[in-house]
This record gives structure tokens, sequence and C-alpha cells, in this order.
């Protein structure tokens, strides 16, 4: 590495013995370190250099500066860090600490990495243990499966969800807020009444959450202890018009068949929900008629069945429920890697056919595309995913032009989309017959289906229309730059849409600042803003008067 070009600020170190350490480059930028005395050997003096673990400077480094699983694979594999002692004569000099025979120091820099993790610092040894065996016996795998999930869930973080006709925002502290439609008491205030404004949730404080889904007439939220809290329909099974979930909770209550498994991430589909484990298994709840997800059970079963077959013991990140399907992103040693199961019609499960799959089968076509997938998406009808050099590969039911290849056809492989190839991608949201795609720089673009504006391209279409001139919700086949986001000048970092096939559809926006943008359908007071003189959408990007940060 070229210290004049990383742009990494010099670390300064003074009084080591024959060994002058004038820089050293690290992947994040750090502020500089200039003291009088650095105690490295023998002597040290309390606050000077604390590790609890190896005082040494290269083991601060490497736990310090956000090196990625992969940086320290690579030290590791280089030979330098196996055997410290013999190959650097800094570490002939004597120390005050007993040597650890059984870590290398890459090894040691990873577990102290994952110790800083919100869901591994609660865990006995016992599971942690345990959880490294799942991964693949490194704490360098266990380390690159954690920061995988937090990447793709943005676990931990402020984010908003477009529900069918209601919405949740969750704070980066943890205070969620609702609004929309209330029906079925999915807003979690103890009333069926619509909120036009956000609305917090007071009967959730002194709970942080971390993660929040929304279903049709339901809504559920996971707590920084793995609780689950649901709300709303009083049904894991059928979400829309069917028979289950006549009976409405109208405040967050937790899921006692859940109590004795600490989860990070829900998903809800139409007919099945489905929750992940801080160890990487799934769950899942209804649907089980037919043995449509691997298991045998009632439509209105409230106990969960873990997702066996090809999965059973492989850890897995996201989870993501289209319609009557579901993706999982697995985090193995050899790489990332997408299963499906579920219904396959239209080809959304991405195996080259459109046949059901009751298990868990890998999605192959990744390993063709040589793409490490980081994110997954799953639409109503159609699927995506990001992969790690930012292409974006959908497949599925093609209409209205949601795939992004510039026309409706169906694909039953993930095929990447080749009018992205000049940017790269970080995010991906998918709704009915929708998607959104961020790119590193903030830019969005979508394409798909128009309707209620909810791509964000129907500023100057809406009116046109208002005067007889035109379409107001015209279909976009390849991806369009989101001007109207660009225009705000504000970074965006998450996209949520309205997944759906019976509500009209809206968009969240949310900025790296914690300002929330909101377009699309508004009927239900689902954008969290009054709308005037018989209005039922908005077209511009307008902001939500809450802030998440």
């Amino acid at each position: 590495m070229d210290a004049t070009t990383s742009g990494t600020p010099t670390i300064q170190y003074h009084n080591i013995p024959d060994q002058p350490i004038t820089a050293i480059v690290v992947a994040a930028p750090l502020p500089t370190f200039q003291r009088q005395v650095r105690h490295c050997f023998g002597d040290s003096t309390p606050g000077e250099f604390p590790l609890a673990a190896n005082p040494s400077i290269v083991l601060h480094v490497l736990t310090a500066c956000n090196l990625d699983p992969q940086d320290l694979a690579k030290l590791e594999a280089s030979g330098f860090f196996l055997n410290p002692i013999a190959t650097c004569s800094f570490f002939r000099q004597p120390a005050n600490f007993a040597p650890d025979y059984e870590l290398s120091i890459s090894e040691l820099a990873a577990l102290d990495m994952c110790q800083k993790r919100a869901i591994f610092k609660p865990m006995t040894d016992e599971e942690r243990q345990s959880l490294k065996q799942r991964c693949g016996g490194s704490w360098k795998l266990v380390l690159r499966f954690l920061l995988a999930g937090e990447a793709c869930c943005r676990r931990e973080k402020s984010q908003a969800i477009a529900g069918p006709g209601h919405s949740i925002a969750v704070t980066s502290s943890g205070v969620v807020y609702s609004f929309g439609s209330n029906s079925s008491g999915q807003l979690g205030h103890g009333t069926t009444e619509e909120e036009w404004r956000p609305r917090q949730i007071r009967s959730l404080q002194g709970i942080r959450i971390i993660q929040a889904a929304a279903g049709a007439g339901r809504t559920m939220l996971i707590s920084d202890a793995g609780r689950v809290y649901a709300f709303g329909k009083d049904s894991f099974g059928e979400a829309e018009y069917g028979v289950q979930g006549s009976k409405v909770v109208t405040t967050p209550q937790p899921v006692e068949s859940l109590k004795d498994i600490f989860v990070v991430q829900a998903a809800i589909g139409n007919f099945f929900t489905a929750v992940l484990s801080r160890e990487g298994r799934v769950y899942t709840f209804s649907w089980g008629k037919d043995n449509k997800l691997g298991h045998q059970t009632e439509p209105n079963d409230v106990e969960p069945q873990p997702l066996l077959g090809a999965l059973e013991n492989v850890p897995v990140v996201q989870i993501a429920a289209g319609y009557c399907y579901l993706l999982c992103l697995a985090c193995q040693p050899s790489g990332m890697s997408v299963y499906s199961v579920g219904c396959g019609l239209g080809g959304k499960l991405g195996h080259g056919s459109r046949t059901d799959e009751k298990q868990p089968r890998l999605i192959e076509q990744f390993q063709l595309l040589n793409l490490q997938p980081m994110v997954v998406a799953a639409g109503a009808w159609h699927a995506a995913v990001v992969g790690r050099d930012g292409r974006v590969c959908t497949w599925g039911w093609g209409r209205y032009g949601c795939l992004g290849h510039g026309n409706e056809e169906c694909e039953s492989v993930p095929k990447v989309v080749e009018s992205l190839s000049k940017v790269k991608a970080v995010h991906i949201a998918t709704g009915d017959y929708t998607t959104f795609v961020v790119c590193d720089d903030g830019d969005v673009y979508s394409f798909g289906c128009g309707e209620s504006a909810s791509l964000g391209h129907n500023t100057a279409a809406a009116a046109a229309a208002a005067e007889g001139q035109g379409n107001r919700h015209a279909n976009v086949l390849s991806p369009e730059l989101v001007t109207s986001l660009k225009q705000l000048k504000e970074r965006v970092v998450q996209i949520s849409l309205t997944n759906s096939i019976y509500w009209n559809a809206h968009t969240f926006a949310l900025t790296e600042s914690g300002k929330l943008y909101a377009f699309g359908a508004g009927d239900k007071g689902q954008l969290g803003i009054e709308l005037v003189n018989n209005q039922t959408e908005r077209g511009n990007p307008e902001r939500v008067d809450i802030d998440l940060n």
C-alpha cells in the first residue's frame, strides 16, 4: 500500500527502541496519535496503550481500524502474523503479557471486533463457540457473518418501512413511530383509528427496537434483546383477504412461541411469516399445507418451524419474503450465496424453471456470473440482488419492466442489469412490480410500474396529465435516475416501498442525515404528510416531520 496515495494520516509512535515505526497504513482514516512516551514493552503505564487481550501496536491497528475479515485473512495468509515472534524483530522485545498460542494475531483481532457487535455481546462462551463452528471454525468467519447481517438489514441503524397502507419508522436509538391505515390495530397505539402524522408507540418505552417488518394489517418489531413483538391481525398466515386473523391486537405484544429464540430479523409474506435467529437459523410460520415450506402444518399454526434441508447447517444473514416465496442470503466459508423456497411461478425462485421448491435450493447462477451476493430483495413476483462488485441482478416476472432489462419478459435465472454497469449499487428494494437501486454515491435509480407515482419520475407526467396532455403513470422499462431525489442534495442510504398487490404503493427515501422523504400513494395517511384538495398521492418527495437520527 502507498501512504502517499491512500489518503490515510500517518500514525507517529515514539520511543520504540531500535524499531522506529514511521507510518502504518490502514483501511479507514484515523486521527493522528502524538504522545511523548509509548510503553510497548516491560513497564506499562495505565492509560498509555490499553489493550485488554494483547498490548501490541499491531493488534491495536487490526482491531481499531475497521478492517474487513477478508483483510485479516489476507494478512494471515501472507504468513506475517502466523508466527510474529519469529518474523518480526519488534516482537522479539520483552513484553509483560502471556502469549496466546491458540490464536494468531489476526484471529485475536477478529474475536476482539466480534465482541463489539451488539448481538454477539450477550452470548455465553458456549453460544459463541457454537456460532464459531456453525460459521466454519474461525473468528474471521464469525466477524464476516456479523458484518454481513448488519450491512444488508440496517441492524442497529435507523430505518423506514413502507408497508401495505401503513408505515413504520425506527430511529437510531430504537424509538418506533407508526402512521397510516389502522383498521386492524397495526399501528400499535391501542386504537383502530388512522394516523396521518408519525406517532410514537408509547407502550414500547424502555425497549430498544432494532428491526421492523410490515405486512397487510400487521406489524412485527424486534428488540435488541432478540424479543419479537407483534400487533395488528392475530395471524402469521394469509394476510390480505384470508379468514385468518379475525382477532386484532392493537398494542405490541411479545410472541411467546419465539421467546426461546434470539431473533434479529422478520419478513412477512402473504401466506407466511419468517424470522431469522442470531445464529443464522430460519424459522417459518403457517403455509405448511402440502409441505410448501418444508413442513406440514395448519395455516393458522403459531409455532415456528425450522427451515431445514440445504440450510440446516448453513448460517443465513438475511431473509426476504415475496408474495409466496422466501429468499435466504447465506454466509459460508466459500462465500455468499442465495437460496430460495416456495412458489416458482414466473421463474422467481431463480433456478431456470417455474416449478415450486418445497425445500431451500441454492441459486447456482451467481457462481456462473462470478458474483458474490451481498443484499437480496424479494418483490411480490420478482427478486433482485446486489453483488459485492456493485452489479445488480434481477429475475422473475418482468411485467411493467420491473426487471430493468428494457422489456417485460420473465427471467427464470438471475440476469445482470446491463444498463447499470457504470454505477456501483449498494442497496436494493423491490415491491409489486417496482425496483429501486441505491448507488454508492447516493444516486437512486428506479424502474417498473409507475402507478401511484411511487417511482419518483411522475412529477412532470402528473403536471401534464392535470392538463390532459399525457399518461400520469408511465411505466419505466429500464433504470432511470430519480432526479427528484437528487435535487434534494441529500445522500440516500435506504429505500423502502410497498410490497403488496392489493395496496397502492408508496415509497420512502432515508438520507444519511436521518431525514425521511415520502412520495406515492397517501390516501390512508401512510406518507406521514397531510394531503389537501382531495389529493390521494404525492409525486414529489416530501419531507416527513421526523428525525430518525
